[in-house]
């Protein structure tokens, strides 16, 4: 039988990240003994005080329809973490709670987007960026970002792929998957673009709370006028080890909230009533257990960059944020390992896998070819192995 299916939905491609990980679970199944570099959350338990909120919102039946943007309890916590963290002053009509932060980057693009209006976005980019954009009826645009500029687009790379179908950027600070950071002084540059051409900014800051080196800055605190202008987008997955928990939320100008929670009320309603409660804890309550899981994510990435760039072949920069590290494989291209004719990263990562039994993410996945992703959310001995696994695969062929 033959489908006549939706041209769009023909049009997404299915994740690279699930479908190695995915790969490395069934290898694992079978009792292979896979190190997986692939995870993109934390390995860290959700800490208990938003363990039991969640347990108690059960035993007191609180597991019933909210509204469909989120319980007001929560969105006044977010408002004062804005305001703490950010300062940011938004009311609750500025708030959309939904399910998980990529939801949420969804109903943004939904609610400002037209038919083949254009959303900017950097490469090395988060897999989901372009599908979402075209989800939305829109068209991605890419901005081919260097290395040794820390993965980070200009407003003189913004000035060349800028057309009269421009409707907004993507920024991802910290990024996934290359763990770089905007300036102070690089997001005024932006934000002042952004308002030239009156164009919408979506600030993705789902891994604020990790960073290493430096200050998260969210481009909404720059002046009024970009935050009209800004979406930004958070939850409570990375920070509080909540990825299960399925919860994200929104700020933007009351006209975009309004529109944004108008689609969710259509679509999914309301998010989990029990992670809204238990995210009011977490966001509340105190925050040691964040602090020590930076600190641990923090040892972890300082021991692989140094582990990396002592692989002969393989290089990498030290990412200042998120728990990510994009490793430079262009000098292992063209040459053969485990007699495998290593032309692209799906090839070294298939050698990885099938050889070293250890899983990392190509860098094909995020629109650059010449790096493969890998994620410190493993424990440090799992990170031991692992690179010491990759090391006897790339240096036995040298």
């Amino acid at each position: 039988m033959k489908f006549h299916l939706s041209e769009k939905g023909l049009k997404i491609s299915s994740s690279v990240t699930l479908e190695i990980t995915a790969k490395a679970k069934s290898m694992k199944a079978k009792g292979i003994d896979v190190i997986s570099f692939g995870a993109g959350e934390p390995d860290f338990n959700t800490p208990e005080n938003i363990r039991k909120e969640g347990i108690r919102a059960i035993e007191e039946g609180l597991t019933k329809y909210t509204p469909a943007s989120g319980i007001s309890e929560l969105k006044e916590a977010i408002c004062k973490k804005f305001k703490e963290d950010n300062n940011l002053e938004y009311s609750v009509e500025n708030i959309v709670v939904s399910n998980g932060a990529k939801h949420s980057i969804y109903n943004a693009l939904m609610a400002i987007l037209n038919p083949g209006e254009e959303v900017i976005i950097g490469v090395p980019y988060w897999v989901s960026y372009p599908e979402l954009i075209k989800l939305a009826g829109g068209e991605p645009v890419f901005i081919h970002t260097l290395e040794e500029k820390e993965f980070k687009f200009t407003v003189e790379d913004l000035e060349k792929v800028k057309t009269n179908k421009t409707k907004a950027i993507i920024l991802n600070s910290p990024s996934n998957p290359t763990g770089s950071i905007y300036y102070r002084e690089e997001l005024e540059a932006i934000a002042e673009w952004a308002v030239e051409n009156n164009i919408f900014v979506i600030s993705d800051e789902i891994y604020e709370k990790l960073i290493y080196d430096g200050e998260h800055i969210s481009i909404a605190s720059i002046n009024e006028d970009i935050k009209d202008l800004t979406i930004v987008i958070n939850g409570m997955s990375k920070a509080y080890a909540m990825p299960g928990w399925r919860i994200g939320y929104l700020a933007a100008h009351k006209e975009i909230a309004k529109v944004i929670s108008n689609i969710q009320s259509h679509t999914t309603s309301n998010p989990c009533s029990i992670s809204q409660y238990a995210s009011v804890v977490g966001l509340t309550g105190e925050q040691n257990a964040v602090y020590e899981m930076k600190k641990e994510f923090e040892k972890r990435r300082n021991y692989m960059v140094d582990a990396i760039n002592s692989i002969k072949g393989l290089s990498c920069k030290k990412p200042k944020g998120a728990f990510y590290i994009m490793v430079n494989i262009s000098q292992l291209k063209g040459t053969t390992i485990k007699g495998y004719y290593i032309n692209s990263s799906l090839d070294f990562a298939k050698v990885l896998l099938e050889e070293g039994q250890v899983a990392v993410i190509p860098g094909i996945g995020f629109g650059d070819d010449n790096y493969i992703r890998l994620s410190y959310a493993t424990s440090i001995e799992n990170i031991k192995e692992g690179l010491d696994r990759i090391k006897r695969i790339v240096e036995e062929n040298k």
